[in-house]
């Protein structure tokens, strides 16, 4: 490592120092210590590789003395020949053990991030959706790609670093002292002009790195916001594009001067340091050759303390800042590690039991819900907060008691924020009741696997998402082994094939971000048609016509017709003419279920669903709708 090189590491790890001054905890080190368990042996192998490599590289400059010293004193060539071999021979074999020690580095840190990155995506996934619901998403992406590359460099960069470091230094300074301790004492004394101004300028860089990195996350923000589909609409409809290419065009401008201030901080910094490093090895040979001549050192020994000085400067200044980098790379583990700690508050039983065959009926038996407190489904570090809300969730759900019949439609009606997307959202175990039970064919949900909740519900809400892929893709999700037939028919049933096979791709059409590329009824369609695919037994249509035209609307109803007939279904409904041929109807207000039966029922009743449905009704009149 040369000078300037050594100059950029210590400048490196100062600013990193003013950046993350956060502790890391004995329990965390012993944990990542049981986390190496099955890599324990590259890891050794690794370490052992980088202190050969460290005693190669002070045994270098050594031969390089001993051959100045055998032309000197006049040896035969056969000496310098043999001296020179060897030089040639160590950086042969400290070239092949650097390849040898980076693919040990490289196959280490890899495997590592694997292994961190999979067992966080596993978790994540494990998490209930009000995880979701709170956490920043990219606070959470940052956890698989920052935090776990920063885990990565413990073993990939600064265990092997520091372990390098150290034997360099020791072996240096026995070699160097052994040469000439004057020399040596000379060296040591001007090493406070590379750290100390690598500290003053390191805290002064870090200050223009934080204030450019928050105009960058908020140019981030702006851009994700802005170049979103919802947010470009907005702002052509409501925002003005002149405004808000000012605002982004004078962080971009403060980024821009901040960028220059510190190229130019960091270029007089090495500079520096460079210039000292010169004058150091200007003194060593001053100071050498005044011993030389008055023979007390010999002129190999010259050379060689003059090569050596960079294998002492280069560790020192590196182990001046070891402790920060070890703790950075230390506290990124401690981060994946406290997603991996957040239990996830659904969890499945391995004793799992099945749904019978056949048709299948819905139970919500004396049903109470509150939505958790944060403290119990989130962290602060992903909410970006200070603290948590630990207070409990209030009971939105009262004691909801209703029964479908196999092959039954039961319709849940009521104002906005009554409960009923709650009660949707308790079925499919996307919450967990707090009290009472949730019964399919008699068995409660909490009793069942993951998949055969999977295999025997299904979902159709209101936004109908789409990941951004493929119309294939997106249909495989219901059913990964669907064949090409298996998809045309459900995309029929969904009365959307028509409109696939006019496609310039067909199936293979990307759909665009949350399927913006198609209309709000086509993407609804297209959600039916990946539950048609799937074939439950039991469908949930949470408010699935809510946001559509008429036209839409109608293809939508001839599409969920299909996907209802013959199954069991539990419709959230806004629209009341949609729900009128229901089996039975649940008026669902402040969480509590007020009113009960069909559709003629309830209209002679003259009670709430019979003001909604006037209501509603009215309205339709006067729109024209």
């Amino acid at each position: 490592m040369d000078m300037e090189t050594t100059a950029w590491t210590s400048l490196y790890n100062t600013i990193t120092a003013q950046n993350d001054r956060r502790p890391f905890s004995l329990a965390g080190l012993r944990r990542i210590w049981a986390f190496t368990s099955t890599r324990r042996g590259r890891l050794f192998r690794y370490l052992g590789v980088s202190v050969i490599v460290a005693v190669l590289a002070v045994a270098t400059p050594v031969l390089a003395g001993r051959v100045v010293d055998a032309i000197v004193s006049g040896e035969p060539y056969a000496t310098v020949l043999g001296l020179s071999a060897s030089i040639a021979v160590l950086a042969v074999l400290e070239a092949g053990l650097g390849l040898v020690s980076r693919w040990l580095s490289a196959s280490l840190g890899e495997d590592l991030i694997l292994a961190l990155r999979t067992a966080v995506f596993d978790h994540v996934q494990r998490m209930p959706v009000a995880f979701f619901t709170r956490t920043r998403t990219g606070a959470l992406v940052s956890r698989l790609n920052n935090d776990v590359l920063g885990a990565q460099r413990a073993f990939s960069d600064v265990l092997s670093g520091v372990v390098g470091n150290l034997v360099t230094l020791a072996l240096t300074f026995v070699v160097m002292v052994g040469l000439s301790w004057q020399i040596t004492l000379l060296a040591l004394v001007l090493l406070p002009l590379f750290v100390v101004p690598a500290r003053l300028m390191g805290a002064r860089l870090a200050r223009l790195r934080r204030e450019a990195a928050a105009h960058n996350a908020t140019m981030g923000t702006q851009m994700t916001e802005r170049f979103s589909a919802p947010g470009a609409t907005l702002v052509k409809l409501f925002g003005s594009p002149d405004r808000e290419s000012d605002e982004f065009a004078v962080r971009a401008r403060r980024v821009r001067d901040i960028g220059l201030r510190t190229a130019m901080v960091q270029t007089v910094f090495i500079t520096s340091l460079t210039l000292v490093s010169s004058l150091a090895l200007a003194l060593v040979y001053g100071l050498g050759g005044f011993y030389a001549l008055a023979g007390s050192l010999e002129p190999g020994a010259v050379v060689a303390l003059a090569l050596l000085l960079t294998r002492l400067y280069a560790p020192l200044t590196a182990l001046a800042g070891a402790r920060v980098e070890v703790m950075s790379a230390l506290v990124s583990f401690e981060r994946v590690f406290e997603v991996l700690d957040l239990e996830p508050l659904i969890t499945y039983r391995d004793d799992a039991r099945t749904v019978p065959d056949g048709p299948v009926s819905v139970e919500f038996d004396h049903v109470r819900f509150g939505y958790p407190a944060a403290d119990k489904v989130s962290l602060a570090s992903l909410e970006e907060v200070a603290s948590l809300d630990t207070r409990a969730g209030v009971e939105v759900l009262h004691d909801v008691s209703f029964t479908a019949a196999p092959g039954q439609v039961v319709a849940v009606v009521g104002s906005s924020g009554a409960g009923k997307s709650t009660l949707a959202s308790l079925l499919p175990r996307l919450y967990d009741v707090d009290s009472g039970a949730i019964r399919l064919s008699g068995v409660d949900v909490r009793d069942l696997s993951a998949a055969t909740l999977r295999s025997t519900l299904g979902m159709v809400t209101q936004d109908g998402h789409l990941f951004h892929t493929t119309v294939r893709e997106n249909l495989l999700l219901a059913r990964p082994a669907a064949g090409e037939d298996d998809l045309w028919e459900s995309l029929r049933r969904a009365r959307l094939d028509d409109l696939i096979r006019t496609l310039p791709d067909g199936l293979d059409t990307v759909v665009g971000e949350r399927g913006y590329r198609l209309s709000g009824g086509e993407r609804q369609r297209l959600t039916i048609a990946r539950l048609l695919l799937a074939g439950p037994r039991v469908v949930i249509l949470d408010e699935a016509t809510a946001h559509l035209d008429s036209t839409s609307e109608a293809a939508v109803q001839e599409a969920l017709a299909e996907a209802l007939a013959g199954r069991t279904a539990i419709v959230i409904a806004h629209r009341l003419s949609t729900i009128r041929a229901a089996d039975q109807i649940l008026v669902v207000e402040d969480g509590h279920i007020v009113e009960r039966g069909t559709h003629t029922d309830l209209l002679a009743a003259d009670g709430r669903y019979a003001r909604l449905y006037r209501t509603q009704f009215d309205e339709a009149a006067v729109t024209g709708a």
